[in-house]
């Protein structure tokens, strides 16, 4: 049986996307901008598969969870240039997947970069994996950090999305510190 937001609240799906773990998150947050943790986990694909194989277990994982939760939205991490470019490929072609099944629901789709993410949640577009990590379990009332880092980063993508001013459907209310820092970063990047 699928879960349903709380009244007024938008369910937001994080994914942050791998091809070997593709971390996904679900978030409510109200209109306040309190959020409250509705599920966190990781979709799996053995390295040994083929990639078609791989790519089909994200798929099935990523449906498994919109059936479950019904998200109104879904936020994927953006691609950027690596070093590596054997893991840029994979994420990006599980990016491809999340935003795939997104548009097969119907529902609206966002990529937020690492650095976005990381200034909507510390009010610091630098800040380390550890700190990004830390602020989400505090924003989330969790006891620890959910476990693992990609687990953590799905959910700093679902709030990244809900927060922002212009996201279709986003929380409404007075801007965190944090959101005002990013609020005033963009502000004086768009020059």
């Amino acid at each position: 049986m699928a879960s349903r937001p709380a009244r007024g609240a938008l369910r937001v799906l994080g994914i942050d996307p791998g091809l070997t773990r593709c971390g996904v998150g679900v978030v409510d947050v109200a209109p306040d901008r309190s959020a409250t943790l509705v599920h966190v986990g990781v979709v799996r694909s053995d390295p040994r598969d083929p990639i078609e194989s791989r790519l089909a277990t994200i798929a099935a994982g990523l449906r498994a969870v919109l059936d479950e939760h019904r998200p109104s939205v879904v936020a994927v991490e953006r691609v950027f240039a690596q070093q590596n470019m054997h893991t840029v490929m994979g994420t990006a072609q599980a990016s491809g997947v999340a935003l795939l099944v997104a548009g097969e629901r119907g529902l609206p789709a966002a990529t937020h970069t690492p650095t976005e993410v990381k200034a909507a949640i510390t009010g610091y577009g630098a800040a380390d994996k550890r700190q990004v990590q830390a602020m989400v379990a505090r924003i989330l009332r969790l006891d620890e950090v959910p476990r693992p880092a990609d687990a953590a980063d799905a959910l700093a993508l679902a709030l990244c999305h809900a927060w922002r001013g212009d996201a279709a459907g986003a929380a409404s209310g007075p801007l965190t510190p944090a959101q005002r820092a990013w609020a005033d970063a963009e502000r004086l990047a768009r020059g």
